[in-house]
């Protein structure tokens, strides 16, 4: 029996299963933004504003103290922007449309949606470069240990769920999962232990580690995310993550110090030398986002993760709501050959073919548009490793 001809939809419906397919980790953070962009000409705009969780103080005392609940100051919300379109273009024939779906997915869709893929879990990947939280384990394997000490880091900072690290790794060799092991799963997954959801992912770049050295603070009583340095030597990057003598992190709740120096990671590249270092977080010292025990004290000396000029590696250990992904809905165009527009889970594709009459061939682009976001960064740890 001959095949009948493909059509648009059953084209567009089988990239959008192989993208699936390849985006792990799109596939395992927050995605309840995309029914917000997912309407015909994504009719919101492009900009999606966000609330974050409101953070209060507690009272000592029966003296009435009312706080403000402002969900629009600077630090409460973020804003997601779906803009960038990424595509892919290719020429294909109505007689290669007359091939089956699973022989026409590995000749033709296959290895132009791999790229797509590996070109937006890329893009998507590089909100790593904002997480402040680090175990600094350069230049070593990773270990279970290692692996539970990014752990108690999230649980540190109330991320779901908080199980008990210690009693993990004291139990680890008496559990096997018959069930996770059976399950059909992304590619590139592992298997699941832990508490976490181990993939593969060639696409999580090492972090660039600049010369800086001996730098030191300039001046006591700096907060906020700009931190003022003397005597430092060397650049640093976007993405290091350092830490300041005498400055712990508070328990996100009751601001007790944990005893553990609070992490900063560096959002701007800097030259060197004496000035202004971009950080986040911010260091707040009181009130309901306090996150460090005070203010860095003059000349306080400045540690930065890694070995000088030598590139580390990473893993990133994340609850889904640290990120987020959506895509809008693409404008269909009139008057053209072939096209086709449809979604899966909350990743919307666009299809569309023409005929080229000087050359006798169908040009079709294939088009996604996206946006994406670091919302919670504090949920989300990287592991530094070979």
């Amino acid at each position: 029996m001959a095949n009948s001809i493909l059509s648009p939809t059953a084209v567009t419906r089988e990239a959008l299963r192989i993208l699936h397919q390849k985006c792990n980790f799109i596939g395992a953070i927050n995605r309840q933004y995309d029914d917000s962009f997912a309407k015909s000409g994504a009719k919101i705009g492009d900009k999606l504003k966000i609330r974050l969780p409101n953070q209060y103080t507690v009272r000592t005392g029966a003296a009435l103290s009312a706080q403000d609940t402002d969900e629009s100051s600077a630090g409460r919300t973020v804003e997601l922007q779906v803009a960038t379109q990424k595509g892919v273009d290719m020429n294909f024939s109505s007689a290669e449309l007359s091939l089956s779906l699973d022989d026409f997915s590995k000749r033709v869709l296959e290895p132009a949606i791999s790229v797509l893929a590996a070109a937006i879990e890329a893009d998507a990947l590089s909100m790593r470069r904002e997480i402040h939280q680090q175990v600094n384990n350069t230049g070593q394997a990773i270990s279970f240990a290692k692996l539970l000490a990014g752990r108690k880091r999230l649980e540190d900072s109330l991320c779901p769920p908080a199980d008990n690290a210690e009693l993990i790794d004291a139990l680890k060799g008496l559990f096997h999962d018959d069930a996770g092991l059976s399950k059909q799963y992304r590619e590139g997954s592992m298997g699941r232990a832990a508490g976490f959801d181990f993939y593969e992912n060639t696409h999580l770049t090492s972090q660039p580690r600049g010369a800086g050295v001996n730098y030191v603070v300039n001046g006591a009583g700096q907060t906020g995310s700009s931190l003022v340095v003397k005597t430092g030597t060397g650049a640093l990057n976007a993405g290091e993550v350092i830490e300041i003598a005498g400055v712990n992190a508070v328990h996100p709740e009751t601001k007790v110090d944990t005893g553990v120096r609070q992490q900063f990671v560096v959002t701007a590249p800097y030259v060197g030398g004496g000035g202004t270092v971009q950080i986040s977080p911010a260091i707040v010292v009181s009130g309901a986002g306090q996150n460090v025990t005070g203010s860095p004290a003059a000349d306080a000396g400045i540690t930065i993760h890694g070995t000088a000029n030598t590139p580390y590696g990473q893993s990133l250990l994340f609850h889904e709501d640290a990120f987020t992904f959506a895509t809008a809905d693409l404008v269909m165009p009139n008057g053209v050959d072939w096209a086709a527009r449809e979604v899966f889970d909350g990743i919307s594709m666009r299809i569309v073919r023409q005929y080229d009459i000087n050359a006798d061939r169908f040009p079709t682009r294939l088009d996604v548009m996206y946006g994406f976001k670091t919302l919670r960064p504090q949920l989300a740890c990287r592991l530094a490793n070979n």
